[in-house]
């Protein structure tokens, strides 16, 4: 499968997926994101692919949607009544945003660059996201006019709070990758130029683990921000026990009672 818009390459359980528009920070457009979904829907039907990482080419790690993509000719700026952007969301961001939290695999995210507007919040829709020290996160699109999309006002006071997450999307000030892990926005920043070796031993490492496991764990803290408590214990009774039935779960009992490293096989 060739692309023009991204790089995929698959190697010992990972599939790293490199956003390759670095003349234009990454901005996605719409072959950007057919690419993007012809590459989730091979990784799905993948049982070799036990993680997934995500990163960006050049300087920037996504800087939302390309906007020379969709605009109208600037003559017709003023009568646009939104559909356009509207049916973006509708037909690329969210149907993306959807997918990355149900991939029943984990999914980190290299933020290499600036992260702005969706390209923020779609790094903020990967399970576990490690940042470069020069790395900025821009809730952008107040500066335009615009209320953050792609789950952004989901995600921002689940992760940072209601207080920060507000000053986040009305002032659209940038902040810096140690800020962002400060506040629980990510999960930590590094020096530039340790990011991918970071990210990759992470991805590596968790290829190698119980991945259904790391699939149901993903459903279980996706689905508790919805559920009461009764219902959650109901979740994680039945989660519980397809974790039970699998393989890795007879490997890593066997390996515990063994005092030997487990040897995870995904099944």
């Amino acid at each position: 499968m060739s692309f023009t818009t991204i790089q995929v390459e698959t190697a010992d359980g990972v599939a790293t997926i490199t956003l390759d528009r670095p003349d234009k920070l990454n901005s996605f457009n719409e072959t950007m994101h057919a690419e993007l979904r012809n590459a989730l829907t091979a990784i799905e039907g993948d049982a070799g692919v036990r993680a997934v990482l995500l990163t960006g080419a050049g300087r920037g790690f996504c800087a939302g949607q390309d906007l020379a993509d969709v605009l109208p000719d600037e003559d017709n700026l003023a009568d646009s009544d939104g559909a356009e952007l509207g049916d973006i969301l509708e037909r690329n961001y969210n149907p993306l945003v959807r997918r990355l939290r149900a991939l029943n695999r984990p999914i980190i995210a290299a933020v290499n660059g600036v992260a702005a507007g969706a390209g923020a919040n779609i790094a903020l829709a990967c399970d576990i996201v490690i940042a470069a020290r020069s790395a900025k996160f821009i809730q952008a699109f107040c500066k335009i006019g615009l209320v953050p999309d792609s789950g952004g006002t989901h995600t921002l006071p689940r992760l940072v709070g209601p207080a920060r997450a507000a000053g986040l999307a009305m002032l659209g000030e940038a902040i810096d990758a140690d800020t962002a892990a400060q506040w629980g926005l990510i999960w930590k920043s590094v020096d530039d130029d340790a990011l991918m070796t970071e990210a990759g031993g992470l991805a590596h490492h968790l290829a190698t683990q119980p991945t259904r496991a790391l699939g149901l764990i993903k459903r279980a803290l996706n689905e508790s921000a919805s559920n009461d408590l009764d219902a959650q214990l109901d979740l994680e009774y039945e989660l519980q026990r397809i974790a039970a039935s699998t393989d890795d779960y007879a490997e890593g009992v066997a390996a515990f009672l063994a005092k030997r490293p487990p040897v995870f096989r995904g099944r």
